[in-house]
């Protein structure tokens, strides 16, 4: 699981995945995706939640278009592809991710970002979807989860015009959810991880699994599943036992986040 471009540490059940080509405004080139599929498909045991930032001043400025001169149009698919398949396995596995997002966030940067369960942004952070003025398309996701983040119409108007949207923007899109100074990300972004890393691992799975399947349904069948999903989760061991210690009042008492955390919250 060793890459030279994402550093991987552990701290309790939170793992941090950093992004580790400043030198390159974290460009992302093949290894990178592949560093990130490998970690997914055997995270380590123990770990329940995951932080993923970036080394530097930068998330990430997209991809590192040398390796894409030479591909013909089915090494572009097949490359295509690939990324769908590692940003399905972020999204997908059952462990959250919270992303840590400063500098630039950018074409591929963005993919990533939008593939993560909860993103932080630093005021320094911007977006933009160069594709167009470079002559190519996203191919990593965009075309679905940035166009649902924001909505078809803006990611539209964002590739067409090159418009960069700054961190105040972005949080009013709803690219993040939390908004805070320069330098203040990732001690936030771990925070979150590890109230996260504390809920019932199935239920954090049926949120992460269940919720984006179910607005591509329709309303009854969306309540059909949802109603299957509760059932399974509510009956495991881990509800029974929690909602036992909530009975007996021996539950941690739920009180608001400081305020100093939730000011730019969305």
């Amino acid at each position: 699981m060793t890459s030279r471009d994402i550093a991987i540490t552990v701290d309790d059940a939170v793992a941090c995945l950093t992004l580790d080509r400043p030198h390159k405004r974290n460009a992302i080139r093949d290894e990178t995706i592949e560093a990130l599929g490998s970690f997914f498909a055997a995270p380590p045991e123990g770990v329940r939640a995951v932080v993923l930032r970036a080394a530097g001043d930068n998330f990430s400025a997209g991809l590192d278009l040398g390796e894409h001169r030479e591909r013909d149009a089915a090494e572009v698919m097949y490359h295509s592809q690939m990324w769908h398949r590692v940003l399905n396995a972020v999204q997908f596995s059952g462990l959250p991710v919270v992303a840590v997002l400063k500098g630039a966030v950018i074409g591929g940067g963005l993919e990533i970002a939008s593939a993560c369960h909860v993103r932080v942004a630093e005021q320094t952070a911007y977006y933009a979807l160069p594709e167009a003025v470079r002559g190519i398309y996203v191919g990593g996701g965009a075309s679905v989860r940035v166009a649902r983040l924001i909505g078809q119409g803006r990611m539209i108007e964002m590739m067409l015009t090159g418009r960069i949207h700054d961190a105040q923007i972005g949080q009013q899109l709803g690219i993040s959810h939390y908004l805070v100074g320069p330098g203040e990300g990732e001690a936030l972004g771990l925070s979150l991880a590890k109230q996260i890393a504390a809920n019932a691992p199935l239920s954090n799975y049926a949120i992460l699994n269940a919720i984006p399947r179910i607005s591509d349904m329709g309303a009854n069948d969306g309540f059909f599943v949802e109603s299957l999903m509760a059932a399974v989760v509510q009956t495991g061991e881990d509800a029974r036992r929690r909602l036992g210690d909530f009975l007996e009042k021996r539950a941690v008492t739920i009180k608001p986040r400081q305020a100093q955390d939730l000011h730019a919250e969305s």
